[in-house]
């Protein structure tokens, strides 16, 4: 038997003590980190691989604001590969190998195939792939029902303006501008389209700056996979289909199946960075790198909706276990994840002044427009459902995945939940929560005299106050209105 003698501690424990600064300006701080060498986010966020938090549309709301979304397992392995390709698809450069339908297609089927897609238009291609029209949702908006054929409806080659497939992006811009038109066509020598640039790509990228992209102007997605043989399947499909970053996602992950399981998908994988968790100890990290993590989730049973601790009597408090793994992962040169317990903008800024490089956020994004699911109301006020990936019902539907059918009820009294679904309030967009939350971390930098994340790792302060002193915190002797 071993009893540490050290306290653990957590957000609410501590306080950054004040620095002197020379900041004039929140806005002179620069809060980008490293998620995994060679991906740096404007916004040192990410957004839970929980299925109440992360699908397309927060991936794609979370990469165009500087951060990332990390789309969960708990679904078919095709349903996250198309999760995937919807977020790729969301912003480029160039559009590479858009949507095509044959001349034969029916304006029906068109009608299906763009809005399954969540796409504006369509390619049609001759028997021998190449171009003959372009069919746009202006062109469908009052044309009739039945079976005519797009041909019938769509813009024709001949009256069409397209470019090479070497096409610079200003020059697509005034392309666009010149001819009024919203779609640019790129074909080779024998008029097969090889890409497409669009007015709305262009619109983007003056609208997200900051967005998290890759080399070819795509929006930077991660998937979650588990740790057993289907999971190589689930990698690979995600691979194909555009993601970039694999997260092994379990409970508990300094253990020997997770260790495998990460020097597999590198051995497989060798080119796409591998995210492992979560620990919460600096030997976990250590052990996690060394087969090859190039970062290292931490927190153990510290969510809002998480009960390992009370189930198990496992864990550390959070702040401590992020600077016991954030001490290793400097050392080594592997980033460090904090997940879970973060409530507040002050709860962010002292999880990136312990060490860590980035956060992992659930609940707190859980009630945002973007998240999966449609918001209920209760006693006149909106809320979203959010569950922990331990809880009874996730357990019942990750059953039911693997199984590929309904779960038995004699099953469900096996189960140990180690988490609960809970209701959380309706908070408008993810834009509004992250400027929020950014917001409150650029003060914290300046408080701290810390231009860089790195400088806020050094600068960092803390001191311990008691009940008393986190009451003072809080809005006191007051009436709130």
């Amino acid at each position: 038997m071993n009893i540490r003698a050290d306290v653990g501690l957590t957000f609410d424990d501590v306080l950054l003590v004040p620095n002197h600064s020379s900041i004039r300006s929140r806005s002179h701080v620069d809060p980008s980190s490293w998620l995994v060498p060679g991906i740096r986010l404007a916004i040192p966020i990410l957004s839970a691989n929980m299925d109440t938090v992360t699908e397309a549309s927060m991936a794609i709301a979370m990469a165009q604001s500087g951060g990332m979304g990390i789309i969960h397992r708990f679904m078919p392995i095709e349903r996250q590969a198309d999760a995937v390709r919807k977020v790729k698809r969301a912003e480029s450069f160039v559009v590479e190998n858009p949507l095509t339908v044959p001349s034969d297609t029916s304006i029906d089927d068109a009608r299906r195939i763009m809005a399954e897609a969540g796409i504006g238009g369509l390619i049609v291609i001759g028997a021998q792939g190449q171009l003959v029209g372009i069919l746009t949702a202006r062109d469908l908006l009052l044309a009739p029902k039945g079976s005519y054929s797009v041909t019938s409806v769509m813009t024709p080659r001949e009256r069409m303006v397209v470019a090479q497939a070497d096409e610079p992006l200003d020059a697509a811009r005034l392309a666009l501008h010149a001819h009024r038109i919203e779609k640019l066509p790129l074909v080779d020598d024998q008029d097969n389209v090889v890409g497409l640039i669009t007015a709305q790509d262009i619109i983007k990228l003056q609208e997200h700056p900051q967005a998290t992209k890759d080399n070819k102007g795509r929006l930077r997605v991660g998937v979650a996979v588990g740790v057993r043989s289907p999971d190589l399947e689930r990698a690979a499909v995600c691979v194909e289909a555009g993601a970039d970053v694999l997260l092994i996602d379990i409970a508990h992950g300094h253990a020997d199946h997770v260790v495998e399981m990460v020097r597999t998908l590198k051995r497989e994988f060798p080119e796409y960075p591998v995210v492992a968790g979560n620990v919460a100890t600096a030997q976990g990290v250590h052990d996690l790198a060394e087969a090859g993590a190039d970062a290292v989730k931490v927190g153990v049973g510290a969510g809002s909706i998480c009960t390992t601790r009370i189930v198990t009597g496992y864990g550390v408090p959070q702040l401590t276990a992020i600077a016991d793994c954030a001490r290793v992962g400097q050392e080594i040169g592997v980033p460090i994840i904090a997940d879970g317990g973060i409530s507040t903008s002050g709860d962010l800024t002292k999880a990136m002044a312990a060490g860590a490089s980035t956060v992992m956020l659930g609940s707190l994004l859980a009630g945002t427009e973007e998240s999966p699911g449609a918001a209920v109301v209760r006693n006149g006020r909106r809320y979203k459902v959010v569950r922990g990936m331990a809880s009874l019902t996730a357990n019942v539907a990750r059953k039911e995945i693997e199984k590929i059918g309904e779960v038995d009820p004699d099953e469900w009294e096996a189960i140990v939940p180690e988490g609960v679904e809970a209701l959380v309030p309706y908070r408008g967009t993810v834009t509004d929560i992250l400027y929020q939350l950014i917001g409150g971390l650029r003060s914290g930098m300046s408080y701290a005299g810390a231009g860089t994340i790195a400088e806020l790792w050094e600068n960092a302060e803390f001191i311990r106050i008691t009940p008393a002193g986190q009451a003072e915190s809080q809005a006191h002797d007051v009436r709130l209105i």
